[in-house]
């Protein structure tokens, strides 16, 4: 799709195969995926991926933004993640077919163009986001947040921990000494029959230590800047409870701590292939090369509102980001609750899981807008959640003091049960979605800010899945027919 004075691409007429004896529509369902996508993905503002191309006038035309942005979200819509494969698939997929018509790029320019526009895929996740909310879909009721793991592209066994890698520097440079000496005692005989050569060719056994070599050195740097980042964080939240304990006139309580040390641990490991990623406990293999991979979800329809990967093995600190990235995302797209005659917002309901909670978190939340139901402690499954007999009067408990004590009070409330009991109901069917339904089960790209733009591609491409599945009962029709004046309303 040109505009007048703009960039001229490659043409995209995807209405051609209509003539065809084997036309897409003609085969596929009126209301197939890859309608509806033909029907929106034109009427989204895509000016941030179109920008790079206007002042290149080199080579040949390029392949339409809009046509790529197509086929690369109707790829991970239905499972097709790998750019051969979507390469491929647009060989001898009708589906496919009908998204490229005759212009059908190569692996390298779909690859290329998703390492390229990753960003830009931000705007379009809160295009979709104020789409969803047109349709119906999002009504912030209650939101859940939660995390899972995702394989990262490197395997486990390239990871070693910093023990073994000192084992394996002290033997390297014992080689290493021992081929120089080598190359010195032959060094007379080698001159003779070397001829016109120079005769000072790093031999390849050495090079192959030396670069191996290297490599270790730089991930053990790696562990101990690591380990220097966590000394220096520990040391001053010491100093800081120690000043709280001299303005308060209290002594220490309990054992002091013992020394920080600033060196890694034996077992700190690291993965050469993926070193921003760390080694997490999985459900089924034990230890592999993951990303944390979290989402923020709407209770109305499991639309995503939020989406982010961290290489924390836990949940811990990622209440805070994840409201922050929440909320952002919600007044981005213009749907956060609107403020009253007083200027105070209502609070949305957001429900979490006992691994994200602290103090700092439920004050993090409900700053950000939330009201925060997250369990302190792991709960039983199945277990029955009938009150107790009545007791004999006694005295009243007194008043929960701590940040654990009111969130338990709060849980054990009629309505906090059921606010909390949604939770699993909520977000952990998207993760099965994701996982089980579409086989996202491993990033393909590397490098924390790569893996992030991917699974915001992965969580944008779930929320287009379900306004094409929920808006043919709740827009009443075909959401092909009635996206036409929708989409206008949103970009």
């Amino acid at each position: 799709m040109n505009t007048p004075g703009a960039k001229a691409y490659r043409p995209w007429t995807p209405e051609l195969y209509a003539d065809q004896a084997h036309a897409p529509s003609a085969k596929l369902p009126e209301d197939d995926l890859v309608f509806f996508l033909i029907d929106v993905v034109p009427k989204l503002d895509l000016s941030q991926i179109h920008a790079p191309y206007q002042d290149e006038t080199r080579g040949a035309p390029p392949f339409d933004p809009a046509m790529m942005v197509c086929l690369l979200l109707y790829g991970y819509c239905v499972g097709v993640f790998s750019s051969r494969k979507i390469a491929q698939a647009c060989e001898r997929n009708l589906a496919f077919l009908a998204i490229v018509g005759d212009e059908r790029p190569d692996f390298r320019t779909i690859s290329l163009f998703r390492k390229n526009h990753l960003e830009a895929f931000a705007d379009v996740f809160v295009q979709v986001l104020r789409l969803a909310r047109q349709a119906g879909l999002v009504r912030l009721g209650t939101i859940a947040v939660d995390g899972t793991k995702v394989q990262g592209n490197a395997s486990r066994h390239k990871a070693m921990s910093y023990g073994y890698m000192t084992k394996e520097v002290a033997r390297l440079r014992a080689e290493i000494d021992e081929l120089l000496k080598q190359a010195q005692d032959v060094d007379a005989v080698d001159e003779a029959v070397l001829g016109a050569r120079r005769g000072d060719e790093l031999p390849e056994d050495l090079r192959r230590r030396q670069d191996r070599l290297a490599t270790i050195e730089a991930a053990m740097k790696r562990l101990e800047a690591e380990a220097r980042a966590v000394a220096d964080a520990e040391r001053q939240r010491r100093e800081e409870a120690e000043a709280q304990r001299q303005r308060a006139g209290t002594k220490r309580r309990g054992r002091a701590p013992g020394p920080i040390v600033e060196t890694p641990a034996d077992k700190a490991q690291t993965n050469f292939t993926a070193p921003e990623l760390s080694i997490m406990r999985t459900n089924n293999k034990g230890w592999d090369c993951c990303g944390n991979a979290q989402a923020s979800v709407d209770g109305e329809c499991q639309i995503i509102l939020a989406c982010d990967v961290t290489d924390q093995c836990n949940d811990k600190q990622q209440a805070e980001p994840m409201a922050q990235a929440t909320r952002g995302q919600l007044d981005q797209a213009g749907i956060a609750p609107t403020a009253d005659e007083a200027g105070v917002r209502p609070l949305i309901p957001a429900t979490l899981d006992t691994g994200y909670f602290s103090g700092p978190a439920v004050v993090a939340l409900e700053g950000a807008g939330f009201d925060p139901y997250i369990a302190t402690e792991r709960q039983r499954h199945h277990s029955a959640s009938t009150p107790a007999a009545p007791e004999s009067p006694r005295a009243p408990e007194p008043p929960p003091a701590t940040a654990k004590e009111k969130m338990q009070a709060k849980l054990k409330t009629a309505a906090g049960r059921a606010v909390y009991a949604r939770r699993k109901a909520i977000v952990e069917p998207v993760f099965g979605q994701i996982k089980e339904a579409r086989g996202f089960r491993r990033f393909l790209l590397r490098g924390l800010a790569q893996i992030r733009g991917e699974w915001r591609l992965v969580c944008l491409t779930h929320n287009l899945l379900k306004i094409w599945r929920y808006g043919r009962s709740i827009l009443g029709g075909s959401p092909c027919a009635l996206i036409q004046g929708r989409v206008e309303g949103v970009v």
